[in-house]
């Protein structure tokens, strides 16, 4: 199959790659030259296990290519994958401008049938906005022709997109359009040889299937996260709680993790996009809002459990960080816990030492040169020196460290751990202050 993708952020970049992975011809669209810079020199512009090598493998065999010219993108495939941003607008809806963009330019220089696939994350209604925005620039050129739009959602996971996509446990296809389902389900057969794990729905219904996903997963995380803070004042162990509740088959262990928050580009934009949209059709999602509410509530645990430990005073104070990425594998910080713990530290007058395996440059991105942010080389140079260690991403590497180094290295044997990585046990015996989420 010949296809273009529009887009070449983590859901664009992945979706093209790995369907060419399959042997499809893919040609991928970004209007930012900077980032095509990239791609055609042999780099990629984001960080994603396993990402790189297979587009520069896909490149050598002339399956993916990439391209600035909106002309040549809309020629090239008969299905046509819209995987640009949807950024929240002020009230915290879905901004469209990008979508609608995608979807003029195709009407305005299609010449054949044309399958137009909602990859991006959209709101209910949007299919049938790209449908009309088609229409009218066909219409402008006194041109018939025929083409279908589908929803198809992305269910990747930052840090295991590849993985995710190459082994999907499910495929959403929204369309009522049998030509378009057909070459849908083509497309994706490869994917899943072992068994069908295409579902065919409504378009609605699947616009609607991607933000109820994310909401799910974002209520559990901060169902877990103010239990673990219920704990925190009971002296209960939320760790022994998740397993008795995890235990149950109803309910599972999978988003029963407390921490310090959710972040990413996904469960914070999309659950306000589904309130916005609910408040639009005079529904109020209360439970939405609460898990809102606390998550925002819960981004700033780690800085309260450090002025009640250390006070609210910290000038002269350095605090070594572990972590700047939202989560592990990615060098994602949109909407991190990191960036509230260090711009609180801030407002406290400490300075912070940080390490990430992979998100420094980004944290170089939205600070500069801030002083009050150093960056070390690696996880014993932030701690060295410094008054207390607080962790925030839960890196692999960070999980079996030398406790005894950590110790020597620290003004204060004080752990701050918003991910649970450690024993509380374990670092009683070396003689530790440990303030995790939930542990007793």
């Amino acid at each position: 199959m010949k296809i273009t993708v529009i887009g070449t952020g983590y859901v664009g970049l992945v979706t093209g790659t790995c369907l060419a992975e399959m042997g499809n011809d893919v040609l991928c669209l970004d209007l930012d030259a900077s980032k095509i810079k990239v791609l055609n020199d042999g780099g990629i512009p984001i960080h994603e296990p396993g990402l790189l090598d297979m587009v520069l493998r896909n490149k050598a065999t002339k399956r993916l290519g990439f391209t600035t010219s909106i002309e040549e993108s809309v020629a090239f495939g008969e299905l046509q994958f819209i995987a640009v941003g949807t950024p929240p607008d002020e009230d915290g809806s879905a901004d469209l401008q990008y979508v609608l963009s995608a979807a003029r330019n195709i009407g305005k220089y299609m010449t054949g049938y044309k399958v137009v696939i909602d990859k991006s994350t959209v709101p209910v209604g949007t299919a049938d906005k790209v449908r009309e925005t088609i229409a009218a620039e066909l219409a402008a050129r006194g041109v018939q022709q025929e083409f279908a739009v589908v929803s198809n959602p992305e269910f990747l996971k930052e840090g295991a997109a590849v993985e995710d996509f190459m082994r999907p446990d499910r495929i959403v296809i929204g369309a009522d359009d049998q030509r378009a389902i057909t070459a849908m389900r083509d497309l994706y057969a490869p994917f899943i040889r072992n068994h069908d794990r295409v579902i065919v729905m409504d378009v609605r219904s699947a616009e609607l299937t991607k933000y109820a996903a994310n909401a799910m997963l974002a209520t559990r995380i901060s169902f877990m996260n103010e239990l673990a803070n219920l704990a925190d004042k009971l002296g209960a162990d939320i760790e022994q709680i998740r397993v008795g509740i995890g235990s149950d088959p109803r309910i599972g262990f999978h988003f029963l993790y407390p921490g310090c928050g959710y972040g990413g580009s996904c469960f914070p934009k999309d659950v306000q996009a589904l309130i916005s949209t609910a408040d639009e059709n005079g529904i109020g999602l209360k439970v939405l809002r609460s898990v809102e509410d606390a998550n925002d509530d819960q981004k700033h645990v780690l800085l309260n459990k450090i002025r009640s430990r250390f006070g609210s005073d910290l000038r002269g104070m350095t605090f070594a960080l572990w972590g700047l990425a939202f989560k592990p594998n990615t060098d994602d910080m949109r909407a991190a816990s990191s960036r509230v713990v260090i711009e609180g530290l801030w407002e406290m007058g400490a300075v912070v030492r940080a390490y990430d395996p992979v998100a420094m440059n980004e944290a170089r991105r939205i600070y500069g040169n801030d002083d009050r942010l150093v960056y070390a080389d690696s996880p014993s140079g932030a701690v060295a020196g410094a008054d207390a260690l607080v962790i925030v991403t839960e890196w692999k590497e960070f999980r079996a460290p030398n406790f005894d180094a950590i110790k020597l290295a620290l003004k204060h044997p004080v752990i701050f751990d918003g991910r649970n990585l450690y024993s509380p046990e374990q670092l009683r015996k070396k003689d530790f202050e440990y303030f995790a989420i939930g542990r007793r």
